[in-house]
C-alpha cells in the first residue's frame, strides 16, 4: 500500500497537468469570485464525466489550493484523516482553498467535510451522486454550501466549441451550423467526445456501463446485476416514454414492483435518468399516474438503444427537457406532462411556484398539416384546462406564429429555444 503522502504528492502532478491544459470556459449564470469569495461550501454536481472537476480547477486556477482526487483507490486505502491534513499542510504550504473530487467515495465523508467546515476551511467539493445531495448534504451540511449543478454541453457550449456563436450566424456559417444542431441531436454534448466524434458510440456505451456498475452496483450492493440492466437499457430505449413500475416489472418479467422502484431511484441518482410526473392538482393522483423517462444525454440513445429507427422526434424532446433542468427547473415542483380530460398531451408545464407559467410542445417538423392540427389541438386544449395563454412549439428549424381560437402559439427552433 502507498504512504499517504506519495498518494498526496502524486495526486499534485495530477492535478498541475490537468490546469496546464487549454479548457472551454463553460457559460454559467454564477458569479465565480462572488461563490469563492463566500465562507460556504462551494458544491458542483452532474453526472460523471461532464467536466466538474474542470470546473472547480478553472474556478481555483489562480488560486493557491490542494486537491484529493476521492475516485483513487490509493487514497481510499490509505485513509487516516488526520494524517492527511497534515500531508496537505506539507504539500501545499498555505493553501487557501482544498478542492475534493468525487468526495462521495469516502466513508461517512459528511461528518468529515463538516468538521472541516467548523474548523474554516474553504472547500470546493464535487459529486455524481444526487442522493449525496439531498439527504446525506441536508442532514449535516444544511445551509452551508451554494450548489452549481453541471450536465453535458449544452447546445449553445456545443458551438462555443467548435467556435461559432449560435445567436450571431454570419450567412457562410448556415450550412455548418445546420449540420451541427443535427449532430448535437443525435450525439450529444459530453464533453470528451464533441472533439473527436468518431469515438463517441464507443465512448459513452463505455461511460454508461460504468455508472451503472460504479455509481449503482458497487454503492448499493446490487446483486441482481441482470435485472438492473436489463432496466437501464430498457429505459434509455424508451426515452420520453410513459412507464411505470408496475408495467415496467411485467414487461421485464422482475419479481417485486419494489425492485423496480428502487432501481429507477438508483438510475436517477447519478444524474443518469430523469422521471417526469404528470400535473396533477391532487397530489395522490399525481403520484399514481405513470411518469415520463427521459436520460441526461442524447448520445447515450444511439449508444445503447436497441431500436434502429432514428426517433428524431424523441430525441428533440429529451433535448429540450435536459435544457429545462439545465435552467432550474425541476421534476419535483416545477416541471411536468399533463393529460387533458380527453387524453390530448402537452410534453411540458412549467411552472413557478402555484402559477403556471408556459406550456412547451415539442414536434420535430410540422410540415405535415395533420401532425400541426395535432400538436395544436392538444395545446390548446391544455391550455384551458391549466389556464395558460403562454404557449410555445418547439421544432427542428421552424419559426413562425400560429393563431388559433383566441390563442396565439409561438414556434420556435430549438436553436432558438
Amino acid at each position: 500500500m502507498e504512504d499517504i503522502k506519495t498518494v498526496i504528492l502524486n495526486q499534485r502532478k495530477e492535478r498541475d497537468e490537468l490546469l496546464s491544459r487549454p479548457y472551454l470556459v463553460r457559460r454559467t449564470a454564477h458569479d465565480i469570485s462572488t461563490m469563492l469569495g463566500s465562507h460556504l461550501i462551494k458544491l458542483i454536481t452532474g453526472p460523471r464525466r461532464v467536466g466538474k472537476s474542470t470546473q472547480a480547477l478553472l474556478m481555483l486556477r489562480d488560486k493557491n489550493f490542494a486537491y484529493l482526487n476521492f475516485d483513487s483507490q490509493s487514497l481510499l486505502e490509505a485513509w487516516d484523516a488526520n494524517q492527511v491534513m497534515r500531508m496537505l499542510d506539507d504539500v501545499y504550504p498555505g493553501y487557501e482553498y482544498i478542492l475534493l473530487d468525487e468526495v462521495q467515495n469516502l466513508d461517512a465523508w459528511d461528518l468529515w467535510v463538516s468538521g472541516l467546515y467548523r474548523t474554516g476551511k474553504n472547500l470546493v467539493i464535487t459529486g455524481s451522486n444526487a442522493k449525496m445531495l439531498s439527504s446525506e448534504m441536508a442532514t449535516v451540511l444544511t445551509g452551508k454550501y451554494l450548489q452549481v449543478e453541471m450536465l453535458p454541453f449544452s447546445l449553445e457550449e456545443f458551438f462555443d466549441w467548435n467556435k461559432l456563436d449560435l445567436h450571431n450566424l454570419q450567412k457562410e456559417q448556415q450550412t455548418d451550423a445546420v449540420a451541427l444542431m443535427d449532430d448535437y441531436l443525435r450525439n450529444g454534448g459530453y464533453p470528451e467526445v464533441v472533439a473527436s466524434r468518431l469515438l463517441t458510440r464507443n465512448y459513452l456505451d463505455t461511460l454508461f456501463d460504468s455508472i451503472i456498475w460504479k455509481d449503482v452496483v458497487k454503492r448499493h450492493n446490487v446483486r441482481n446485476t441482470t435485472d438492473l440492466n436489463n432496466l437501464a437499457l430498457y429505459l434509455v430505449s424508451n426515452v420520453c416514454a410513459q412507464v411505470s413500475a408496475n408495467d415496467l416489472a411485467v414487461e421485464l418479467g422482475l419479481s417485486s414492483v419494489n425492485t423496480v422502484k428502487k432501481f429507477m431511484d438508483y438510475l436517477h441518482e447519478p444524474y443518469l435518468f430523469y422521471y417526469l410526473p404528470r400535473y396533477d392538482n391532487k397530489l395522490k393522483l399525481m403520484k399514481k399516474a405513470p411518469r415520463k423517462v427521459y436520460v441526461v444525454d442524447n448520445g447515450f440513445v444511439a449508444a445503447k438503444a436497441f431500436a434502429l429507427s432514428d426517433n428524431l422526434g424523441h430525441l428533440l424532446e429529451n433535448q429540450v427537457f435536459v435544457e429545462l433542468t439545465r435552467r432550474g427547473y425541476d421534476t419535483e415542483k416545477s416541471l411536468f406532462y399533463y393529460r387533458s380530460r380527453n387524453n390530448k398531451e402537452v410534453d411540458f408545464v412549467l411552472r413557478d411556484g402555484p402559477r403556471i407559467k408556459r406550456l412547451v410542445q415539442v414536434c420535430y417538423d410540422m410540415g405535415n398539416p395533420k401532425t400541426e392540427k395535432r400538436e395544436v389541438d392538444s395545446l390548446i386544449e391544455c391550455s384551458v384546462e391549466l389556464k395558460c395563454n403562454n404557449l410555445s412549439i418547439v421544432t427542428n428549424n421552424e419559426e413562425r406564429i400560429i393563431e388559433k381560437d383566441g390563442c396565439t402559439i409561438d414556434v420556435v427552433p430549438f436553436s432558438k429555444f
